[in-house]
Formats: structure tokens, C-alpha cells, sequence
């Protein structure tokens, strides 16, 4: 049950980053209000960073800053390095 309840927070995170960094590219092209770096990155420390990494990629946005290029994958390495050590404990 329990695993199953964090797939499912993980499928809406991903999917909430995925949306978000579209709305902002929107955004941007639009000069309207933006979504900030600092919003964009804490959904993906709160497991969005596959869904950050897909939207970045596909919307072509924040591709020229090291703060996401670099930083979006570091996020998902220590995501995945935590899965893999909460797995084999628990």
C-alpha cells in the first residue's frame, strides 16, 4: 500500500514539473508572470526531476542555465541514489 501511494505522489510530481515548465516557456513568450527558478527547482527536489528534466528537454526552456542543466540531473542521481539505499534498508 504503502509503495503504491508513493508511486502515485511520484506520477503527479512528475507530471505537475512536466506542466509547469510548459506553462512557464508559455509564459516567457508572452512577457506575463512567470513561474520562478526557485519553484521550478524545489518541485523538483520534491521528486519531480525526471518530470523537470522531460519538460526542460521538450519545451526547450532553461537550457542555457547551469542551475538546471546541471542541476536538474544532480537532483534526480541523489533522488535515485536515495531510492536504491531506502530500498535495500527497508
Amino acid at each position: 500500500m504503502i509503495v503504491k501511494n508513493i508511486m502515485m505522489y511520484l506520477v503527479a510530481v512528475n507530471i505537475l514539473a512536466f506542466i509547469c515548465f510548459g506553462v512557464d516557456k508559455q509564459k516567457a513568450k508572452t512577457h506575463q508572470w512567470r513561474i520562478s527558478e526557485n519553484t521550478l527547482l524545489g518541485i523538483a527536489v520534491c521528486g519531480g526531476s525526471l518530470g523537470a528534466i522531460c519538460g526542460m528537454r521538450l519545451f526547450r526552456h532553461k537550457t542555457k542555465h547551469p542551475k538546471f542543466t546541471i542541476g536538474l540531473p544532480v537532483i534526480l542521481l541523489l533522488q535515485a541514489i536515495a531510492a536504491v539505499v531506502a530500498y535495500t534498508v527497508f
